[in-house]
């Protein structure tokens, strides 16, 4: 017997765990639509916002060792705009992908008009609130405020009916207080985790690279953080979540659903591997799975917990 990929999600029903990140590919209908082709069961688009956005001026990304250091400060055309590149993706249920729409506000106000937006489109299945972008005041001040989290949370989900998913920070004291905020105010899931702020200095000049100096480390490096989260947010709250950060193989998605992950996105790898590391991670987690005797990935996830 085959095992089952399938696992469910705020609502949502995955053919199998694996998830675009936002901010990868996630900018155009041609992208989203070749990213769906090759493999994952959802896509989260770049994160959107109320009115246009440059974002940070060059340099905006370091290759380092473990990973990649990115300051590019929330660059995207604004939500109308949006709208209507996503209007050519009439297509994408009938290949059994979903999409999910990240939006990001400077205000309360501003995240609910944008996402309120987003989900009147058919073509949205969820929303991913950004509270969490590591070199954008604003936005990681929210994330890191379990008080005002919660306001703002409360606030979008008695306008949206449609499943909202809050992506929460590591830089952040105590995580699982965030994490409780969000889901007392109403989140359907929880994406763990965003980037660590990061930076890194030209020795030669002695300047720092990125052009806003601080950015987010994502990679390998960051995976073992963003486990432990999962691992301590599932243990401590019941609630859907989705891993994320330095997934490459079918060993680390794995990890992160015995962690308690329902499912992963994947994001980083892309740069490394290309868009065939969604088949070959679900190629090894099936190879796993059969190998194991597990009837599907449903047997699997949480299994650290019970030790």
């Amino acid at each position: 017997m085959v095992p089952s990929l399938r696992t469910r999600i705020a609502g949502m029903d995955l053919k199998n765990p694996l998830i675009l990140a936002s901010g990868i590919l996630g900018t155009t209908a041609a992208m989203i639509r070749e990213v769906a082709l090759s493999g994952p069961s959802a896509v989260v688009t770049k994160s959107i916002g109320l009115m246009p956005r440059q974002g940070y001026s060059n340099p905006t990304l370091v290759v380092l060792k473990g990973g990649f250091l990115n300051a590019l400060g929330l660059p995207n055309p604004g939500i109308e705009a949006f709208m209507k590149e996503l209007s050519e993706l009439s297509d994408l249920r009938s290949l059994d992908v979903h999409l999910i729409m990240s939006v990001y506000g400077f205000s309360t106000e501003e995240i609910i008009q944008v996402a309120s937006k987003a989900a009147s489109s058919p073509l949205i299945s969820a929303i991913e609130l950004n509270v969490s972008c590591p070199h954008v005041g604003g936005v990681h001040d929210l994330g890191s405020d379990p008080r005002a989290l919660r306001l703002t949370v409360e606030a979008l989900r008695e306008v949206l009916r449609k499943p909202l998913i809050v992506k929460l920070s590591p830089n952040v004291g105590d995580p699982l207080e965030v994490a409780k905020a969000a889901m007392e105010a109403g989140a359907d899931a929880l994406t763990l985790t965003n980037t660590i702020r990061a930076m890194a200095i030209d020795v030669e000049t002695g300047r720092p690279i990125l052009s806003n100096r601080i950015g987010g480390l994502s990679g390998p490096t960051l995976k073992p953080i963003a486990l432990r989260i999962v691992y301590e947010v599932s243990r401590g709250l019941r609630i859907p979540i989705i891993g994320c950060g330095g997934i490459e193989t079918a060993e680390d998605a794995l990890e992160f659903l015995m962690a308690g992950a329902r499912a992963v996105q994947v994001g980083s790898a892309i740069a490394t591997k290309g868009l065939g590391v969604f088949r070959e991670i679900l190629e090894g987690i099936e190879a796993y799975l059969s190998r194991k005797g597990y009837r599907g990935i449903e047997d699997v996830i949480g299994l650290s917990q019970i030790y």
